[in-house]
This record gives C-alpha cells, sequence and structure tokens, in this order.
C-alpha cells in the first residue's frame, strides 16, 4: 500500500499531466491558413468558412491575416513555411496566374515554392455596362456592343481596377477578339471603377459577379455576358462571351496550397479533409450566398489549373503592356 506521501506526490503528477501539454496526452497541433489580404474580404470569409468546416477532422484550423503589397507579403510568408502541413496558404488568380508577368521579380516563385492542396472555389466575372449609357446608345446585347465599338472606333471606354487587374486583362482579351478599340481607364481598386461605372465616367467594365450583382438586380447595370464558359446559375438568362467569342475565359479563382517539399501523405490528408468540406451542403450553401461556386479537385488537377492559368494571363500580360515595376 502507497503511504500517505507517496499518494499525495503521485495525485500532484497525475493533475500536472492534465493540466500541462504534453505529460498526460500528446497536444493536437493549430493548423493555419495564412490569408494575404484583410480580414473582412470574400478571400478571407470563405477562409473562415472552411477553418470551421474541417476543425471536426484537423482539429483547430486559425486564420492568420497578412495583408500588404496586393498579396505578396501573405503568400511569400506562406512559401517560407515549415512544409510540414500546419501552414497552409492562398494560391488567387492574381499571386498565382497574373504577378508572375506583372511583376519584374516577387518574393515567392508560384511554380516552385508550393504543392496544391485543392481549388476552393470560382467566381464568374460578367461583363456589365452602365444601363443609362446602354439604353442612348440601343446595345442591348454582347452583338450590338460589339457592332457599336466597331462602327464607332475609340467611342467606348472601360474601366478597371488598375493597370494589371483582371478587369483590365479581361478588357484587353474582349477588344483583341472583338476586333475592336476601347479606351481602357484604370482606377485605383475596384470599388472606385464600380463607382465610375455607375456614374456614367465609363461605359462598361468586366466586374466581379459577387460585386456587380445588387447593380444589376437594382437595373442600374445591365449584364451583357459572362465571362466563364458556362451560364452562371445567378443570372441564367445572361450569355457567355463565349457564346460570341469562342473560347474566351475568364473567371476568378483562389484555392489552398502547401510549402514545397511537404510530404504527399500530408498533402493528401489534407485534401482529402478540404474536399471533403467543399462539397458538404453547409459550405455550398453558404459560398452561394456569396455568388460563389466550391470546386474541389485533387492536388493533380489544381496543379495543372495553375499552370494554364500562367500561360493564359502570360499572354494577356504581354497583350495589355501593363507592367507594376
Amino acid at each position: 500500500m502507497l503511504n500517505r506521501r507517496e499518494l499525495i506526490t503521485r495525485t500532484a503528477l497525475a493533475s500536472a499531466a492534465m493540466a500541462l501539454p504534453g505529460l498526460g496526452q500528446a497536444q493536437i497541433p493549430t493548423t493555419r491558413i495564412i490569408v494575404p489580404f484583410a480580414a473582412g474580404g470574400p478571400i478571407d470569409v470563405t477562409a473562415r468558412i472552411l477553418a470551421e468546416a474541417v476543425k471536426g477532422t484537423l482539429g483547430t484550423v486559425i486564420v492568420d491575416n497578412r495583408a500588404g503589397a496586393g498579396g505578396n507579403i501573405g503568400v511569400s510568408a506562406a512559401a517560407k513555411a515549415a512544409p510540414d502541413g500546419l501552414t497552409l496558404g492562398i494560391a488567387t488568380t492574381a499571386s498565382h496566374g497574373i504577378n508572375p508577368w506583372l511583376f519584374s521579380k516577387l518574393p515567392y516563385d508560384p511554380a516552385k515554392d508550393f504543392a496544391p492542396i485543392t481549388q476552393m472555389l470560382r467566381v464568374p466575372n460578367v461583363l456589365v455596362m452602365n444601363a443609362e449609357a446602354a439604353t442612348r446608345l440601343n446595345i442591348n446585347s454582347l452583338a450590338d456592343l460589339i457592332a457599336y465599338g466597331k462602327a464607332n472606333p475609340g467611342k467606348l471606354n472601360y474601366g478597371s481596377g488598375g493597370n494589371g487587374s483582371a478587369g483590365h486583362l479581361a478588357g484587353e482579351l474582349f477588344k483583341n477578339q472583338a476586333g475592336i478599340f476601347a479606351v481602357h481607364i484604370p482606377y485605383n481598386g475596384g470599388n472606385p471603377a464600380q463607382v465610375g461605372l455607375l456614374s456614367g465616367q465609363v461605359d462598361f467594365n468586366f466586374d466581379n459577379l459577387a460585386t456587380a450583382a445588387p447593380n444589376i438586380r437594382s437595373g442600374r447595370l445591365k449584364a451583357l455576358a459572362v465571362t466563364t464558359l458556362q451560364r452562371s446559375s445567378v443570372l441564367p438568362d445572361v450569355p457567355t462571351v463565349a457564346t460570341t467569342l469562342p473560347g474566351f475565359e475568364i473567371d476568378t479563382w483562389w484555392g489552398l496550397v502547401v510549402p514545397a517539399g511537404t510530404p504527399a501523405e500530408t498533402v493528401r490528408k489534407l485534401n482529402t479533409a478540404f474536399t471533403d468540406a467543399l462539397k458538404s451542403p453547409e459550405v455550398k450553401a453558404r459560398f452561394g450566398l456569396l455568388l460563389a461556386e466550391p470546386a474541389p479537385n485533387t492536388p493533380e488537377q489544381f496543379g495543372e489549373f495553375m499552370n494554364r492559368e500562367r500561360a493564359k494571363y502570360e499572354r494577356l500580360v504581354k497583350l495589355s503592356g501593363a507592367k507594376v515595376d
């Protein structure tokens, strides 16, 4: 039998083991997702939805906002993290498609510094006109816009969130394929560009559907076409640009990556956890409120997709002549 002193000692040790991580049971590590933008934006919101959805599989998952330099700070931090599967980053249209050609030097290599996990979602872009301008110019369809542009070279203009932005590149691709000339008006961000369109400073924009939808529904903007190959369930009556200009395809996307060198088994585990979450009815419903479509896929599929996006945007950036530095 234990004497009173031994009993007190063993009880104290047992209490300490329960109170201190690592003594009584293994501590479950925390996973973090580095979001390269400030809290509250669509990328941050969707990352937090997924962090909540995978906690039953991965345990605690936190969102770490590292905003600045157009996303380059956060993306670089993800690239430099330990390849242990506990730090994930967000790859976006800009960071892994456009920026490699827009910047002369990046603090990360989008092709070599990351291992893909899965695409998270895609959001269609939409070609929208100021509704008053559309009425005044008698433009009711994409074909009408192209016909007007050909008959009146240089009289149309379009706005974007800045040189090299997705809206700018979409506009240049449209002009190239349609064989028209329209003046590009760069604004300092997407919101000022939308204000410019609503106020009639510009005639049309290529805007994110989630941003444009409220003004389309209110009648202030006229939607002429969506930029995905398939019609959007949100705007089922609006045709695709590709119906008129075959092969035209530009949308907004982002997905999850980990630092290069992360073990393949860990990548597979993360892919299973996040793709299962993306397929869940709850996540689909919450993404739907943002007009975003979940797009789960395999690491190989996401990697091939990003390679295609880089090749596409290399051409578009050269076509636009845009450079940031």
